[in-house]
Parts: structure tokens; C-alpha cells; sequence
């Protein structure tokens, strides 16, 4: 199992880190359930499925939406928005409200749209274990 917080952080860290990728991919491949929230989903962006294809390309995914990004007025500073790079790779991105507790799985992918979502990616992963 993979789980990563959100936080602006893994933009720029972890969304490029060829170690964290091939980490997700190793553990996606073996069956392995992978957790992301808020920012974090944005981690997904240069991992690839074992077809070669972005991972998330056909799979429903939700992360930190654009209209968030420009309520925290940070959409001209982060490297990229998570809900564009997300439905640039094929994913088949949803949103809830602003601010609420959104959470989608598709298989062993689970995405949290921000941080109110915590806590039920956290539930869903756990279901997932079980």
C-alpha cells in the first residue's frame, strides 16, 4: 500500500522523483492499493500503467480542483494544477463541492479531493486491506 498526504509539497517533489514513480508502479503492478489526497493525486502525473499508458488514463480520479487552487490564490505559483494534469493524462476526473469530502476509487486507485477528503481515503484504503 501507497498513501500520500497532500500539502502543495509533492508538486514539485515528489510528482518528479523517478524513485516515488517507479515506487507506485512497483506497488500498482504487484496489486497493491495506492492512496492519494488533496495535492497529492498530482504525484500520479508521470506514472505509467504496465501498458505504458499514464496510469490514471480511463480510471476515475478526483484531486485538489482548479477552482481551490484559486480560492488559496496559488494557481500562478504551483508547478501545475492537479485537476488539469490529471484530465491531461486521460483520467476521468470528478469534483465535489469546494471544500467537502470527495473521495473516488476506481480498483486499487483511491483519490481524495482535498483536504476534508482525509479521512475517507483513509477509510476507503483501510476496506481495501481488509
Amino acid at each position: 500500500m501507497r498513501f500520500y498526504p497532500g500539502g502543495h509539497g509533492p508538486l514539485w517533489d515528489l510528482a518528479e522523483d523517478k524513485v516515488s514513480i517507479a515506487l507506485i508502479e512497483a506497488f500498482y503492478q504487484a496489486g497493491k492499493p495506492v492512496a492519494a489526497v488533496c495535492h497529492a493525486p498530482g504525484v500520479l502525473r508521470h506514472v505509467r500503467g504496465a501498458d505504458g499508458q499514464p496510469l490514471v488514463k480511463g480510471k476515475r480520479v478526483t484531486g485538489f480542483t482548479n477552482s481551490e487552487e484559486e480560492a488559496v490564490q496559488l494557481t500562478d505559483v504551483v508547478p501545475f494544477l492537479v485537476e488539469d494534469v490529471l484530465k491531461a493524462n486521460g483520467g476521468l476526473y470528478s469534483k465535489g463541492d469546494d471544500w467537502a469530502s470527495y473521495v473516488v476509487t476506481d480498483g486499487l486507485l483511491l483519490t481524495g479531493q482535498n483536504p476534508a477528503s482525509s479521512e475517507a481515503v483513509a477509510e476507503a484504503l483501510l476496506a481495501k486491506l481488509r
